[in-house]
């Protein structure tokens, strides 16, 4: 067997009928199925280093968060996020251009 061969193989599996009609529409099954386990085992490890530290992440502490990002992003017009994304790509395009500027800036 060649050596791509040896490390792709085939899966057969059962899975409900829900996620059967969503991998049915994704135009790269294997792909999105590949990003998700990635994700999950990502995800997986943040809350193993998260456990190590002492840190506990609850469901509540979840909607709290996620409350206050969404209250944080309903305040922001479009034109602040706008003006926000013009300002992250000026400062971008200048640190490509004189890489010294973003070091002397932040001083």
């Amino acid at each position: 067997m060649t050596e791509p061969a040896q490390r792709f193989r085939k899966l057969s599996i059962s899975v409900p009928e829900d996620v059967a009609d969503r991998l049915e529409a994704e135009p790269n099954a294997s792909a999105f199925v590949v990003d998700s386990v990635r994700a999950r085992i990502e995800l997986e490890q943040l809350t193993n280093l998260n456990r190590e530290l002492g840190i506990t992440v609850t469901a509540e502490g979840v909607a709290q968060a996620r409350a206050r990002r969404l209250a944080a992003e309903a305040e922001w017009t479009s034109e602040r996020r706008a003006a926000l994304r013009e300002d992250a790509r000026r400062a971008a395009a200048d640190m490509f251009t004189d890489p010294g500027a973003s070091r002397s800036s932040a001083a």
